[in-house]
């Protein structure tokens, strides 16, 4: 059984239910659902996941990736975008955050279920040995 503690921020209420559904399946903990940036930022602040789902498109004056900004910078928890956008103008703002995956709506329980446990896997790593994150970071970037 998979763990982990996630907060979901969509602001899709159907969508946010049914994503809740197949974490709770997977075996995580939710920790709670926001529908804006400001809302995923008091809940971060307030519930400690061990990772954010983030929609981009959300209600309120910020959107997904602002949202994600601060989080990682304030709290330092990884974020994986789970979005219906793809285009490349979203892509370059996406990548300045750092984030831990990307996972394009529609999506199945498969997907959502191994970028999690590689987002979560990344980010102990990291935590465990952070010039070894740096390493692969450099990697990736080549």
């Amino acid at each position: 059984m998979a763990e982990g503690r996630i907060l979901i921020v969509e602001d899709e209420h159907i969508v946010a239910m049914g994503i809740k559904r197949m974490l709770k399946g997977l075996g995580y903990t939710v920790t709670g659902v926001a529908s804006s940036g400001e809302d995923a930022i008091n809940k971060t602040e307030s519930t400690f996941p061990d990772l954010v789902l983030m929609d981009i498109m959300l209600k309120g004056e910020l959107d997904g990736v602002e949202a994600a900004k601060e989080i990682k910078e304030r709290f330092d928890v990884p974020v994986v975008y789970l979005t219906a956008y793809s285009d490349s103008s979203i892509l370059e703002r996406v990548k300045i955050t750092g984030p831990f995956g990307y996972i394009v709506k529609p999506f199945d329980e498969k997907d959502l279920h191994s970028n999690i446990e590689i987002a979560l896997h990344r980010y102990r790593k990291e935590k465990e040995n952070p010039e070894e994150g740096n390493e692969e970071e450099k990697q990736a970037e080549k």
